[in-house]
């Protein structure tokens, strides 16, 4: 079976001689295969951070090679699976830079075999994108819950449905938790604890993202939405540590 491979580090976003050029919405063409909550504001953002460099027409147009389409893959992928703050892919595109900038003698930035579907080993299969629509049975058949279940966790308010009447990403990887969390035999009553604790960390969120939130700037509205993708990343991360640690205990560890 033959392989692609990507990059697990590009260098530098500059377009290498003969490489042909693509416009920004031929780029995200390119990119919501994969990260389908990609947008044209998004690739301007990672642009203004210093991410990605594409060259500019005389008319001011932005014009990507392959090279910052894989140096933009690198991006998102470091988001969506390490959870990893914008500064810090800075720091790696940047040692990534200097090393291919140092001569023809470094090694080239090493490769992470893929299939043919794009499956990367050891990473699980994206999820779909939040504006996916899911039908009540849909939801039900998909996530492993019953009816009576869904009806439950509407009534405390953990799953929601949108009118009218669909269910996106967010309610099926809930639905789905819920249904691994019961297969250990945890009732909807336990789960009023997490919903507790998320509303908190909601309040908190918010109040450190509505001086960027107000802002009718989309380069602010931009970073708003990158410091909540970070913020809840972060939290995950806390979270399941501090779980770790609460039961070394009982694990006896």
């Amino acid at each position: 079976m033959s392989e692609r491979a990507v990059a697990a580090v590009p260098g530098a976003g500059t377009a290498a001689r003969g490489q042909p050029l693509m416009s920004i919405g031929e780029v995200l063409a390119q990119l919501r295969v994969e990260f389908p909550d990609t947008t044209i504001s998004k690739l301007r953002f990672l642009e203004s951070e210093g991410l990605v460099r594409p060259q500019r027409t005389p008319a001011g147009y932005r014009k990507y090679s392959w090279d910052d389409v894989a140096r933009l893959r690198y991006v998102l992928t470091a988001q969506r699976d390490q959870y990893l703050p914008l500064r810090v892919i800075r720091e790696q595109l940047a040692q990534a830079d200097r090393e291919a900038a140092a001569g023809p003698e470094r090694p080239r930035p090493s490769l992470v075999a893929v299939g043919p579907d794009g499956e990367v080993p050891g990473r699980k299969t994206p999820v779909e994108s939040v504006e996916t629509r899911l039908g009540r049975a849909e939801l039900v058949s998909r996530s492993g819950i019953d009816e009576g279940l869904l009806a439950e966790l509407e009534r405390m308010g953990l799953v929601v449905s949108r009118p009218p009447g669909w269910y996106d990403t967010d309610a099926l990887v809930i639905a789905q938790a819920v249904a691994g969390l019961a297969a250990y035999g945890l009732e909807p009553r336990h789960l009023r604890g997490f919903r507790t604790a998320a509303d908190r960390e909601v309040g908190l969120f918010a109040q450190l993202l509505a001086p960027l939130a107000r802002q009718n700037d989309p380069a602010a509205q931009a970073r708003a939405a990158e410091a909540a993708r970070e913020l809840a990343g972060l939290s995950q991360q806390l979270h399941a540590a501090l779980v770790r640690v609460g039961l070394r205990g009982t694990l006896g560890r």
